[in-house]
């Protein structure tokens, strides 16, 4: 049985939005969740993986070693089909990391525009990792939503690319529909519901 110190499980991640939705994804848990807040010296980890699974375990590992508690990272990106899965692990990176998101979606919904496809179809991937607090990877998994993207941006919910994306099935964006509906069927419930599933059968230790 894998073993976890109960005191705190660290969400490695700066995005205020993602540590928001992750606590709300994995609220009533016997844990504390923590984020990078609450460890103000971290050094930032580079994400140099080629895949949504090697930059979670970069970041989980990474993050792990230095604050010496179990990490869980996620790394998540858009895939549109006619732009040949771009911007996928680039999506945070696309049109430059500090351009803000607002900016980020016009371009990509201009550059969709310039390659003449008719088809909008796009899916949301989240990769997650928990690395136990020596960088070592205790659990992975993988979510994706299908779906297909707006001609222009709807809504104030959510964060990055979610105003532009319609999940399969739905009318709304991930922007329009409500917080619960999205927590629902998002690429990143569906990562984390099988970590839920698991994290029933570590064992909560006391910390040394």
């Amino acid at each position: 049985m894998v073993k976890m110190d109960h005191t705190g499980l660290l969400v490695a991640t700066g995005n205020p939005g993602k540590v928001t939705e992750l606590r709300e994804l994995l609220a009533g848990l016997p844990i504390d969740l923590l984020s990078l807040a609450d460890f103000p010296h971290v050094v930032e980890v580079e994400e140099t993986g080629a895949t949504f699974a090697e930059n979670a375990l970069i970041k989980a590992s990474g993050y792990a070693r230095q604050t010496g508690r179990a990490a869980l990272a996620d790394d998540s990106g858009l895939e549109v089909a006619a732009l040949d899965n771009r911007p996928g692990v680039l999506s945070a990176r696309y049109a430059g990391e500090q351009t803000p998101f607002s900016e980020k979606i016009v371009r990509l919904l201009a550059e969709l525009e310039r390659s003449g496809a008719k088809d909008r179809s796009a899916r949301f991937v989240c990769s997650i990792a928990v690395a136990d607090e020596n960088g070592q990877l205790l659990y992975s998994a993988e979510g994706i939503c299908e779906g297909h993207l707006a001609p222009n941006p709807r809504g104030s919910g959510g964060f990055g690319y979610d105003p532009i994306f319609i999940p399969e099935g739905h009318d709304a964006t991930f922007g329009e529909l409500p917080g619960a509906v999205k927590n629902g069927l998002s690429h990143r419930a569906r990562a984390l519901a099988g970590l839920l599933r698991w994290l029933e059968d570590v064992e909560l230790t006391e910390a040394p």
